[in-house]
């Protein structure tokens, strides 16, 4: 298992928001959460990254104990997640190729021939390696959320974590977002996804589906 939750209640600021949380991910699955708007699937998936404190039996994503990880452990956890966020949360006033190359330099890449090649490899995955120079506000939204894709990507993780990545995006925009991230596991990568468009899920034969009930909800205004 690479994510491995036992009976695991999730907390913020001190209130549980969740309860009796059982989750568990093989390699090179893709998983997708459903759940009513406020039932906490943001908030789980926050608790992935660390941004959540969680109490119970078992927590564990890639062998990291999550029950007693310390701050100065999640920056090499989250080293090995990709997450991509419904607002995109690229730098406006950068290029593509400038918002990519930000990441790989933060993440301790160096030589500019390498940034080069795969930032060209990320952007071929995402159908985009034409808008290299294009700023945010020249893309569409599904290009957007591509480019946010292809940043994801960028060191290779084990896993994605895409909390509502089409709730902004229109019928055919989300299609292709969702076959974008089902060609990423398809290589190797475990996509976990939540969404409220349960339509969706048809596009991902022998996807698994994970649904929030009220009797995980403790507090549902998350």
């Amino acid at each position: 298992m690479i994510i491995d939750y036992q009976n695991v209640d999730i907390l913020q600021d001190n209130y549980t928001i969740l309860k009796n949380i059982n989750f568990q991910v093989s390699e090179n699955q893709f998983i997708f959460l459903t759940g009513i708007v406020g039932s906490g699937k943001s908030t789980f998936m926050k608790s992935l990254y660390a941004s959540a404190s969680l109490k119970g039996e078992k927590a564990e994503v890639l062998g990291i104990d999550l029950l007693s990880i310390k701050p100065k452990n999640t920056p090499a956890l989250r080293r090995q997640l990709g997450i991509v966020f419904q607002d995109f949360q690229l730098l406006s006033d950068r290029t593509v190729y400038d918002n990519l190359a930000f990441v790989l330099k933060a993440t301790g890449w160096k030589k500019k021939e390498d940034i080069e090649s795969k930032i060209k490899a990320v952007l071929e995955t995402v159908n985009l390696e034409t808008k290299t120079d294009n700023y945010p506000h020249e893309l569409s939204g599904g290009e957007q959320q591509r480019i946010s894709i292809a940043r994801a990507i960028l060191n290779t993780p084990k896993i994605i974590i895409a909390d509502e990545p089409t709730g902004n995006l229109d019928p055919e925009a989300s299609r292709q977002i969702v076959e974008i991230l089902k060609s990423i596991c398809d290589r190797g990568t475990t996509i976990i996804m939540s969404t409220h468009n349960t339509s969706l899920i048809e596009l991902v034969p022998g996807a698994l589906q994970y649904t929030f009930s009220e009797q995980h909800i403790i507090n549902n205004s998350i």
